[in-house]
């Protein structure tokens, strides 16, 4: 089978600690390992190489290291994050106060951790050089393989800062200046060439789960958005569309099935983590699923109103809210009549789940509350919504944390919204992007009219915002488009709080679940470098206006 799972394993990861590597390679006395171990043979190699694939993972749109575990979504007008604490509650920290990122502190930082996977890639890519003695497609392949991992990490802390050090080799050297934006994505753009360049289409089973030509030209479509090279992104993506053309990559027959592993016949997911049970598993579920499920527990981040009301009627008329912004009223919110992306994208009040309805109200099920009046929400919303895309609803195990089900990281919806930018981006291709969005509303039987200026652009945008929605991608569009400072700025997140009255009918009205607006200060469309980093680098200098 022809796929691109990435395999999050014990066995995967073992490398860089060679003194636990014993179970694994048992090549010479355990107490005497040496650097050349990993050069001993292929399969000694694959180990070391397949350390750097954990850094994808955690990297990922909502990994661990992105934003310490929260979704990013947190800082948009697309999720609310119950808790007010410090930790859990950062999300409505930063939007409320984002004088809180310093070259001193910023949650959203990776500067550190990312240097040092980088240095260890390096000094794979030097190893491998030195003292590897595979066949020249081999040696290329395994190359390949690590230049988009640090591809894939460059491109995170340049769409940061916008200009940082770029190292291809390791050094001792403590002076090391910043190199200019345009440098740094000529860099990463190097590398995905080389991935692109010398990776296969598909692997044999022995090497299923490891980046593919697909991945590295999908990944290029989506870092050369952020470069702003749209003749790159688009020849990337229009390279995907072609494999799509040949039966590598299609669009699910159901969006909700966008989000199923390629292994489940899923020929959308492009690049994606696989994870097994017992011990590779993940927290989604744990950390999002509705409170029901594991009472104590879970909704620690919940869809906004602001949210709901983007998405169109299945037959592509827009709702009007009013009424239920000027409620309470009993009238039923028109959840049934909206379009397929947000019955797979949101759990609302009485919406079928686990054999069950959901119960979003004060002394519910799943169980409301209001925003401030309690440090965590403990399963509760504070919007009125739960999560829905992403959990899987047979997952009995919640209480021990044992969320298996493969993580799409990118698939082939996101390179065609890719391209559709692109094209419209560069001028004289608005056809071929209205020919993309087309392809992106008919899965969910939505029409289409061919847009042109402005408003294909606005429709690009919306598209990318529901198509997308809680997948990690909205705060990085909206600061690569520059208008994070008018979007984010001075607003407001919005739920639906649900009343259960003694009849049992229920009150609906939409509240604003903020209190407080949400602010960004233009200087965050690059962030600050730690100050630790410049004490230690004496030709590093800050990034302006830091």
């Amino acid at each position: 089978m022809k796929t691109n799972r990435i395999f999050i394993s014990a066995l995967l990861l073992a490398f860089l600690g060679l003194s636990s590597c014993d179970n694994y390679l048992d090549p010479e006395p355990h107490d005497r390992y040496s650097e050349m171990i990993a050069w001993k043979s292929l399969e000694n190699t694959k180990l070391y190489l397949n350390s750097f694939y954990k850094n994808l993972r955690e990297y990922g749109s909502n990994g661990v290291l992105v934003f310490e575990g929260r979704m990013t979504d947190g800082l948009t007008d697309q999720v609310k994050y119950g808790s007010n604490a410090p930790g859990e509650g950062n999300p409505n920290i930063i939007a409320y106060e984002p004088t809180k990122i310093t070259p001193d502190q910023n949650s959203l930082g990776i500067w550190a951790d990312a240097y040092n996977k980088i240095r260890r890639i390096n000094e794979f890519l030097e190893g491998l050089e030195q003292y590897g003695s595979f066949d020249a497609t081999t040696t290329a392949q395994l190359q390949a393989q690590a230049r988009f991992v640090r591809a894939y990490l460059y491109h995170l802390l340049t769409l940061r800062h916008g200009s940082v050090v770029l190292l291809d080799k390791t050094t001792t050297n403590p002076a090391n200046p910043r190199s200019t934006e345009a440098e740094c994505w000529d860099f990463i753009e190097k590398d995905l060439d080389f991935a692109i360049e010398n990776l296969p289409e598909s692997w044999p089973a022995a090497d299923e789960g490891r980046i593919t030509k697909g991945a590295a030209l999908a990944m290029k479509s989506r870092v050369m958005l952020y470069a702003k090279r749209w003749d790159k992104a688009a020849s990337a993506a229009g390279a995907v569309i072609n494999m799509a053309k040949q039966g590598q990559y299609a669009l699910a027959a159901t969006y909700a099935g966008a989000f199923k592993s390629r292994s489940e016949g899923n020929k959308e997911s492009i690049l994606e983590f696989y994870y097994q049970r017992p011990d590779l598993v993940h927290n989604w579920d744990y950390d999002l699923a509705p409170g029901g499920d594991n009472p104590g527990y879970g909704a620690k981040a919940t869809p906004t109103q602001n949210l709901v009301e983007e998405y169109e009627t299945a037959t592509g008329e827009v709702v009007d809210w009013t009424p239920w912004h000027n409620g309470p009223t009993t009238q039923t919110p028109p959840y049934a009549q909206l379009e397929p992306r947000f019955h797979a994208t949101v759990l609302y009040n009485q919406a079928t789940w686990k054999g069950r309805k959901i119960e979003p109200f004060a002394g519910g099920r799943d169980g409301y509350f209001d925003y401030g009046y309690e440090a965590y929400p403990s399963g509760k919303t504070t919007t009125g919504y739960f999560i829905r895309k992403g959990l899987d609803e047979s997952n009995t195990e919640l209480a021990l944390n044992r969320s298996e089900q493969s993580v799409v990281e990118i698939r082939y919806a996101e390179v065609l919204l890719n391209y559709a930018e692109a094209c419209y981006m560069m001028g004289g291709k608005e056809s071929e992007a209205n020919d993309a969005i087309r392809e992106i509303r008919q899965r969910v039987g939505l029409p289409y009219t061919n847009l042109s200026g402005e408003s294909l652009f606005r429709k690009i945008r919306k598209e990318r915002k529901i198509e997308l929605a809680l997948e990690g991608h909205r705060y990085w569009d909206l600061r690569r488009w520059k208008l994070a400072h008018t979007e984010l700025n001075k607003i407001r997140s919005t739920g639906m709080k649900v009343t259960k009255q003694s009849d049992g009918t229920f009150l609906y009205q939409v509240i604003d679940v903020d209190g407080r607006d949400r602010l960004f200060l233009e200087r965050l469309y690059n962030f600050p470098i730690p100050s630790a980093e410049i004490a230690n680098n004496t030709a590093l200098t800050q990034i302006t206006p830091w």
